[in-house]
C-alpha cells in the first residue's frame, strides 16, 4: 500500500510523495510502536523512582572542634548550626576533641545547640579524644551524647583565673579548667560542724564568689543532664570534684547514650532515636544519609589565631616597639602604622581572652623603663627592671590555668630576649 499523497498545491511539488504525519497513516509499524511505548513506560518508572530516592536521601552536617574552646571555634559552631538549618539537614555531627575553653564561647554553644531545629549528635572522636572541662558541657547539651572507645570526659570545675580566691572576692572568675584544692580547708573542719543521717556534699572551697560560681555550674550542668534524662548526679560531681569518666564507665553510668567507633557506626546507632527538640519528640531519620563537612573560613581561622595569648601578646610588644620606633625616628610612618595596626589586633584578642590586667600593666611598665634607659643615666637599673617586668608581666597575664590558653615558657624566654635586645639598640 502506498502512502497518501498530498495534492495541496502550497505544498512543494518534491514534498508531495512524502508520507504524512496527520494522523491518516503512521509512518510507523506496528511493533516499532509497541517497543516505543513500553520504552517511554520505562522511562517514567525509572524518573519516578529516581525522584523517591532523592526525596529520602537527606543530608547531615559535620562540625569539627578540635583544640582549646574560644571565641572563634563558637562562632564556627553556632555559624555551622544555622547553615545545617537553612540547608534543611536531617542532623549536625559535632566531632570533638577538646582539653577545655573559655566559659562564654561555651555557654553560646550550648544555647545554640539548645535553640537547634536540627538534632545535634556530639561526638568524641577519634580514639583517645577527650571532651574535658567546657566540652563536657557541650557534649551533655547534646541531643545525642556519643563516644569513641578509649576517650573520656569529664573535670567540669570552674577556677579562679587568678588562682587562690580566698585572700580577694574581687578576683574575677572565668573559665574551666583542672581544679585546685584549698589547702586551708580539711574535713576535719566540716566533720565539727555537727552530724547528719544525710551524706554531706562536699565543701566549695573559697571565697563566697567562688562558691557563687560554683554552684552556678552545678545547677547549669545538672540542668544540662536532665534535659536529656542524663546522669545528673555524676555531672554535678563532675563540677564538685572534677570527676572524669572512659567511654564505656560513661554509657553504663548513663552520662552518654552511645559508643560508636567511626562515623557509618555512629549514623546507623543514633537511626530511629528519638529525641526531644525544641520540647517536642523527633525521630532521627539517619538511614542513607550525605554527610556534608563544614570547615571554618580564611576569617574564623585568622580570628582564632589572633585570640591566642602567645599572638596577643607578641602583637602587643610589637605594637608598643612600633610607637617607639616611631617616636625615636619621626616620618618613618612604617613603624609607626605597623605599631597602631600590631595595637589594634591586640585589643581585640585582649578582649575576647581571660587577661590578668596586672600582668598587662607589667609588661607596659617595662617596656616604659626599658625606653626610660635611653634617657635617664641608670647603669642598666631601669633596663634591667623593664626587662623583668615583662617577663613577670607575661606569666602573669594568662596565667589561669586553661588548657589551651596557657604561655610557654620558650616564648617567655624569646620576649625577654628581645627586650633584652631592644633595651641594647636604645642604649647603643
Amino acid at each position: 500500500m502506498s502512502a497518501w499523497r498530498s495534492e495541496d498545491p502550497l505544498i512543494p511539488y518534491s514534498k508531495r510523495d512524502q508520507p504524512c504525519y496527520d494522523g491518516r497513516m503512521s509512518s510507523f509499524s506496528p511493533r516499532t510502536a509497541y517497543w516505543l511505548r513500553r520504552a517511554s513506560a520505562l522511562l517514567v518508572v525509572a524518573g519516578l523512582a529516581f525522584t523517591s530516592i532523592a526525596r529520602t536521601e537527606g543530608t547531615a552536617v559535620l562540625l569539627e572542634l578540635d583544640g582549646a574552646l574560644g571565641v572563634a571555634t563558637a562562632e564556627y559552631i553556632i555559624g555551622g548550626i544555622d547553615d545545617a538549618r537553612e540547608r534543611n539537614a536531617n542532623l549536625i555531627i559535632l566531632r570533638m576533641d577538646t582539653p577545655g575553653g573559655l566559659m562564654e564561647p561555651m555557654r553560646d554553644i550550648v544555647q545554640a545547640i539548645l535553640g537547634s531545629s536540627v538534632p545535634v549528635v556530639t561526638w568524641v572522636s577519634p580514639s583517645g579524644a577527650r571532651a574535658d572541662s567546657a566540652g563536657t558541657y557541650v557534649l551533655l547539651a547534646s541531643h545525642i551524647a556519643a563516644m569513641a572507645p578509649t576517650t573520656h570526659l569529664g573535670a567540669a570545675t570552674p577556677v579562679s583565673l587568678m588562682g587562690d580566691d580566698n585572700k580577694d572576692e574581687s578576683k574575677p572568675l572565668n573559665p574551666f579548667a583542672p581544679p585546685t584544692l584549698d589547702d586551708e580547708t580539711t574535713e576535719s573542719e566540716e566533720a565539727e560542724e555537727g552530724e547528719s543521717d544525710a551524706e554531706p556534699q562536699p565543701s566549695i572551697p573559697g571565697s563566697a564568689m567562688n562558691r557563687k560560681v560554683m554552684n552556678d555550674a552545678i545547677a547549669y550542668i545538672r540542668g544540662l543532664a536532665e534535659a536529656h534524662g542524663r546522669n545528673a548526679d555524676w555531672a554535678e560531681e563532675a563540677v564538685r570534684t572534677a570527676a572524669t569518666l572512659t567511654a564505656t564507665e560513661a554509657l553504663e553510668k548513663n552520662v552518654i547514650d552511645l559508643i560508636a567507633a567511626n562515623q557509618a557506626e555512629l549514623l546507623a546507632a543514633v537511626h530511629g532515636r528519638e529525641v526531644s527538640v525544641n520540647n517536642k519528640p523527633f525521630t532521627i531519620d539517619a538511614e542513607a544519609l550525605i554527610v556534608e563537612s563544614i570547615k571554618p573560613g580564611w576569617r574564623l581561622k585568622v580570628l582564632g589565631t589572633i585570640a591566642t595569648p602567645e599572638i596577643a601578646i607578641l602583637l602587643l610588644m610589637v605594637g608598643l616597639y612600633g610607637l617607639l620606633f616611631e617616636g625615636y625616628n619621626p616620618g618613618a610612618i612604617i613603624p609607626g602604622v605597623a605599631g597602631v595596626i600590631c595595637l589594634l589586633l591586640a585589643a581585640y584578642a585582649l578582649q575576647v581572652l581571660p587577661v590578668n590586667y596586672v600582668g598587662l600593666a607589667l609588661i607596659i611598665v617595662g617596656l616604659a623603663l626599658i625606653t626610660a634607659e635611653a634617657f635617664v643615666p641608670s647603669f642598666g637599673a631601669l633596663g634591667i627592671g623593664g626587662i623583668a617586668a615583662i617577663i613577670f608581666g607575661s606569666i602573669m597575664m594568662f596565667d589561669s590555668g586553661i588548657p589551651g590558653f596557657g604561655i610557654s615558657i620558650a616564648f617567655i624566654t624569646g620576649v625577654a630576649l628581645v627586650a633584652g635586645l631592644f633595651l641594647l639598640w636604645l642604649v647603643s
